[in-house]
C-alpha cells in the first residue's frame, strides 16, 4: 500500500484528524471514494481476528476486577495460570483505543507464558472504552495525564496484594501505551521490566529517575515516534541506564497489532513478543 496512506492513518489516529478531513484526504491518495472506501478496511482494526489465544483456555483463570485510583475506581482484565505458585506481575497496556479485545488476548498471552497479567482501562474514570473506536480515541483527549499515570501506578499495588504474585513487577504498552510505560518507568521504583512498543519518549531530564531495565521496539517506518530514539538512546546513555533497543526493518507503526491488517507484520511481531518474554523472564522470575 501507498506509505502516504498510511501515514495519514497514523495522522488520523494521533494527531487526531476528524473523520471527514481524513475521509477527503483519503479519497484524494485514492483517486475516488469508491477507491477510497475500498482501502478502508484494509487500515482500520477488526476485532474479528483478535483472539489468537482462547478466550476460556483451561490453563489461565481470567476475568475483570476493580481497583482503586486518584481517579476513582480502575477496571481492568486480568489473566492468570491456573496452576498454582507464584508468578511475575505484568501490567499490560493499550493503545489509544482503550481496553479492547486485541489487548485482553495479549493479557492472556503473557499469562500463558506465565506471568499474571493485567491490563487497566485507562478510560474507566469516563465510562470505560466504548465499542466505537473512535470514540474512544477522541475521549483520550479528555483525560487527567497526571492522574492516570497515578492510575496505572496503582495497577502495581493491586498486583502486589494478589496470593500468587512474586512481587517482581514489569510492564508492557504499545503505542499510547508504550508511552505509559516509559512514564512508569520514571514514576514507579519497583518496576523491574518495562517494554515499550513504538511509544513516544520520555523528557530527557527524566531519564536519570527511571530504575527498571527498559526494551524497546521501533519501526523503521514510524518516522513520527522514531524521531525522538536518539535523544532518549543519548540520555539513557548519560544516566548509565540499562536498555535493548531493537528496530524492524520494513515494519510499520503498531506492527504487533495482529487486528490492523496493513501495519501488522507476523515475523517483526513474532520475533519482538519473543524478545519481551525472555526478557520477563530474565527480570522476573
Amino acid at each position: 500500500m501507498d506509505q502516504r496512506i498510511i501515514n495519514l492513518f497514523d495522522e488520523y489516529t494521533h494527531k487526531p484528524l476528524s473523520r471527514e478531513e481524513f475521509m477527503r484526504r483519503l479519497t484524494t491518495l485514492a483517486g475516488s471514494t469508491a477507491a477510497a472506501l475500498s482501502i478502508l478496511p484494509l487500515l482500520e482494526v477488526n476485532y474479528a481476528h483478535a483472539a489468537t489465544t482462547a478466550i476460556q483456555d483451561d490453563r489461565l483463570t481470567t476475568g475483570y476486577i476493580s481497583y482503586p485510583s486518584e481517579a476513582g475506581l480502575m477496571r481492568a482484565y486480568i489473566a492468570r495460570p491456573k496452576k498454582q505458585g507464584r508468578y511475575g506481575s505484568v501490567v499490560v497496556i493499550h493503545e489509544n483505543r482503550g481496553l479492547n479485545p486485541h489487548i485482553e488476548d495479549v493479557t492472556r498471552r503473557a499469562a500463558l507464558e506465565g506471568f499474571v497479567a493485567l491490563a487497566p482501562d485507562a478510560l474507566s474514570p469516563l465510562g470505560g472504552t466504548p465499542t466505537d473506536a473512535d470514540k474512544a480515541r477522541d475521549m483520550f483527549q479528555q483525560l487527567d495525564m497526571p492522574k492516570t499515570i497515578a492510575s496505572f501506578a496503582k495497577a502495581f499495588e493491586y498486583l502486589g496484594t494478589q496470593a500468587d504474585s512474586n512481587g517482581k513487577y514489569g510492564c508492557v504498552g504499545f503505542c499510547w501505551g508504550g508511552a505509559m510505560v516509559s512514564n512508569l518507568a520514571v514514576q514507579v521504583p519497583n518496576l523491574l521490566a518495562a517494554v515499550a512498543f513504538y511509544g513516544r519518549q520520555p523528557d530527557a531530564a527524566d531519564v536519570p529517575k527511571i530504575h527498571a531495565a527498559l526494551q524497546l521496539h521501533y519501526a523503521e517506518m514510524d518516522e513520527r515516534v522514531n524521531a525522538g530514539i536518539a535523544a532518549y538512546e543519548g540520555a539513557l546513555k548519560q544516566a548509565g541506564k540499562t536498555y535493548q533497543v531493537y528496530m524492524y526493518p520494513g515494519a510499520q507503526h503498531a506492527f504487533h497489532n495482529d487486528t490492523a491488517p496493513t501495519r501488522y507484520n507476523a515475523d517483526a511481531a513474532k520475533l519482538a513478543w519473543k524478545r519481551t518474554i525472555d526478557f520477563f523472564n530474565e527480570k522476573l522470575r
